[in-house]
């Protein structure tokens, strides 16, 4: 793996630098492009969550809808999955450096268009071209970490990216609940912009200017383009959407999803057969890799359907607001941090796979533990788990990126970050998708169950009719109406208890695909 790398560096470094690599040095200019092109990955992400925390307020200023506003995520996530897997051919073609450059000025340019955005349409057109140039700064960050670190720095590297790919969606709600209740929403786009200016500056100083591939821009795979845009972008809405539509009940849904199917059918056929493809799907043949990917599979199921799950109950059950929510949410970003930097010194006395299947452990028992939730399971409670996460997360994404790596090529980089990427974004739709419909499933099939087993325990409920009643005629209401309202009020029990009891099921759901993840790992050669 060494002379590969070796072998493989590019020519445009100048000839001390090679020097200084040889000698298992790495230029400091190669370091400050790496954080840069990490600050990027970090912004992209964190930009997934951040809106979060403040959807009711950005709906109430621009005087839209429920079903409208949750457009603002889903256009940023359909854009970021379109992105993603045109980043390898686009970084190739116009070289990393020029590539980084003016996506990151369409980021920022669309971050600040976000902001003064004047109705629902202008904001979500603006946060689908924040998506689309966000997108590319994930894959790339991954990249300049392969392509940048020689092999016995690359664990040091992938530690660095771990943090922008685990940390940033964890205080993404945090962030934005802050920004929201402290200043306004429109400061979720405005922090965009110092970090944007530094991105710049570090990757134009640290990476080499590279002429442009025209004859690569000319000859594209424009098959795979336009039927990985149509089959990528159409199952984003359907997974998004589908629940809220009902989902094969809706045309529309229907409609997506067929084109979806027959896209990806055909990228899939286009991309074996073509001789320089949009992305190398080739790379699966080997084993070790494919496990991989499935992995981050199920690691984005688990990252991106817990920051889902955890504000809907906390809103739903405890009705906290968004600065509460963010201050539970911390606890499983910030003790990240202490744990990170011991990772990459673990990978040299303990095999990768062995660390990856401690961390998705960790993991799994984090949602295990809130599978017996009860009313009284609120913020506090929760503190615990996301400690348990907090550990194994870390565990996870630097070993994981080391397997999936061993016998993949330097040229082939580009093209395994966005496999990885990829696999990581469509895990993270299947799982809101699933965990939605879930949810409402589950909680309607628990509250029957619940209705049933009323007559059974009627004396109870009596009773408890009977005081709750009483309490609202102490309150002022009539007879009569004080048991209505308490008729309601037992009601209304029976379903919070039943969607507390679908929350425990999500998570029951997360920890089963977890195990599934560790055994995985623990059964790869590496």
């Amino acid at each position: 793996m060494n002379s590969s790398v070796t072998a493989t560096e590019q020519p445009s470094i100048s000839h001390i630098e090679q020097v200084d690599q040889s000698r298992n040095d790495v230029p400091r200019r190669h370091w400050i492009a790496l954080i840069g092109g990490l600050i990027g990955a970090f912004m992209a992400i964190l930009d997934i969550q951040i809106t979060n925390s403040s959807l009711k307020d950005i709906q109430g200023a621009l005087s839209a809808t429920l079903d409208e506003s949750s457009w603002i995520s889903t256009s940023y996530l359909v854009a970021e999955m379109i992105a993603i897997p045109l980043s390898g051919w686009l970084s190739m073609a116009l070289g990393k450096r020029r590539y980084l450059t003016w996506t990151t000025v369409i980021f920022t340019l669309s971050s600040l268009l976000c902001s003064i955005s004047w109705n629902m349409t202008s904001m979500i057109t603006f946060r689908a071209l924040q998506g689309f140039s966000g997108g590319a700064l994930i894959p790339l960050a991954f990249s300049l970490v392969v392509q940048l670190l020689p092999v016995h720095k690359r664990a040091i590297g992938m530690a660095m990216f771990g943090v922008t790919a685990t940390f940033a969606p964890s205080i993404g709600p945090t962030l934005g609940g802050w920004l929201t209740e402290n200043l306004s929403w429109h400061y979720i786009f405005y922090i965009n912009i110092p970090p944007a200016i530094l991105l710049i500056t570090m990757v134009r100083y640290g990476l080499d200017d590279e002429p442009l591939n025209i004859q690569s821009l000319l000859k594209a795979d424009w098959v795979g383009i336009v039927t990985m845009a149509l089959g990528l972008g159409c199952l984003e809405v359907v997974l998004e959407d589908g629940n809220r539509e009902e989902w094969f009940n809706s045309d529309f849904i229907v409609t997506l999803a067929t084109i979806s199917a027959v896209s990806l059918v055909y990228f899939v056929i286009n991309e074996l057969q073509h001789k320089k493809p949009l992305v190398n799907l080739r790379l699966l043949k080997n084993g070790q890799f494919a496990m991989s990917c499935l992995a981050y599979l199920i690691l984005g199921m688990a990252l991106l359907g817990s920051i889902y799950v955890l504000p809907l109950y906390l809103t739903q059950i405890q009705h906290y607001n968004a600065m509460e929510i963010g201050e539970v949410l911390m606890w499983m970003g910030f003790p990240q941090l202490l744990i990170f930097p011991l990772v990459p010194k673990l990978t040299n006395i303990i095999k990768p796979k062995y660390l990856v299947t401690f961390g998705f452990v960790m993991f799994g028992l984090s949602c295990y533990v809130n599978t017996h939730m009860s009313i009284d399971f609120g913020g506090q409670q929760l503190i615990f788990s996301m400690l348990l996460r907090a550990i194994g997360s870390p565990f996870i994404m630097v070993p994981l990126s080391l397997v999936a790596m061993q016998g993949i090529s330097k040229a082939d980089t580009p093209d395994a970050s966005t496999l990885t990427n990829v696999m990581r974004n469509l895990g993270g739709a299947f799982s809101i998708a699933i965990i939605a419909t879930m949810l409402d499933n589950k909680t309607r099939e628990h509250l029957a169950h619940i209705k049933e087993s009323v007559p059974s325990v009627s004396s109870n409920a009596w009773q408890q009719l009977l005081q709750q009643s009483s309490y609202f005629v102490q309150a002022g209401s009539d007879a009569n109406t004080a048991m209505v309202q308490a008729q309601a009020s037992l009601v209304a029990t029976m379903q919070r208890d039943a969607a507390i009891m679908a929350y425990n099921d999500a998570f029951l759901m997360m920890s089963a695909f977890l195990a599934m993840a560790a055994v995985i790992m623990l059964s790869s050669k590496s």
